[in-house]
């Protein structure tokens, strides 16, 4: 029996007490390590981002110095339209810099984000105004529903702007030229729900899942007409995901793609008395 005493006391016994200790010591030092890691990652993120968008935009400033002649005329034209293009893809590869990194904070649960009752009216008028111009490129209308009330939703106000504008952004790009891409807003007390169709050739439900996924289109990639690197949804389910919601998609072929985000809805004002 002394035998058996000495084991359970070695082990922690029958009370437990010292596997208590060593359970939260490992506790602690996973709690650290994650701690250091999610450190690590924010510091690698700061450091990539400086240093791949400092060299980018000493390109894009310098080729438009050249492609607009601001030092004085330059003889051959084309030294002119080849800055231009290198300006062009300067800013095409800032975009991608930009996407990327959005993504890895996301992923990463690096964002910082704050979360608070914010109007809808005002968040969709902002993001219908950012998408308008690509929206008038390709002769599409715009067509928006809000619920009446002026209802409110938990988010980051820029988080759901860009949210808005990657949803809309996609059905703009992949809908036919000329179509319409509808906004619809419905709230009730605990979901405030953002639906945005187009009239595209939607895809297969098998599909989808892809749509989800960084860098992946539904079309080949070899024979997609769509520039892109397929960040646009993925990026707004990470940002529904970080305000406490989700993104789903549903699609036909022949009948587009419907793209649902549900947010938290803001608690409700009390009544004044």
């Amino acid at each position: 029996m002394a035998f058996l005493e000495r084991l359970e006391a070695d082990i922690g016994g029958p009370s437990g007490d010292k596997t208590d200790e060593r359970v939260q010591r490992r506790a602690a030092v996973a709690e650290r390590r994650r701690a250091h890691i999610d450190e690590s990652r924010r510091s690698f993120m700061r450091l990539m981002s400086h240093e791949l968008r400092t060299p980018l935009n000493a390109i894009i400033g310098f080729s438009e110095i050249i492609a607009h002649e601001l030092y004085g005329p330059i003889e051959e034209s084309r030294y002119v339209e080849h800055a231009g293009f290198i300006r062009d893809s300067g800013l095409r590869l800032l975009n991608l810099v930009n996407q990327i990194m959005e993504i890895a904070r996301l992923e990463s649960g690096a964002a910082d984000l704050d979360i608070r009752p914010e109007w809808l009216d005002e968040t969709v008028q902002d993001a219908l105004a950012d998408v308008a111009l690509a929206a008038q490129q390709r002769n599409v209308t715009l067509q928006a529903s809000l619920p009446q009330g002026r209802p409110r939703v938990m988010c980051d106000p820029r988080a759901l702007t860009t949210l808005l504008v990657k949803l809309l952004d996609n059905a703009i790009l992949f809908g036919p030229e000329g179509g319409v891409v509808r906004l619809n807003v419905a709230a009730d007390a605990r979901w405030v729900t953002f639906q945005v169709c187009d009239e595209g050739e939607g895809v297969a439900a098998e599909h989808l899942p892809r749509l989800m996924r960084p860098f992946e289109q539904g079309e080949n990639a070899l024979v997609r007409h769509a520039t892109g690197a397929g960040l646009g949804l993925p990026t707004a389910r990470l940002l529904c995901e970080a305000m406490g919601g989700g993104l789903t998609l549903a699609s036909l072929p022949g009948q587009g793609i419907v793209a649902t985000a549900r947010l938290p809805a803001a608690p409700a004002k009390p009544a004044r008395v």
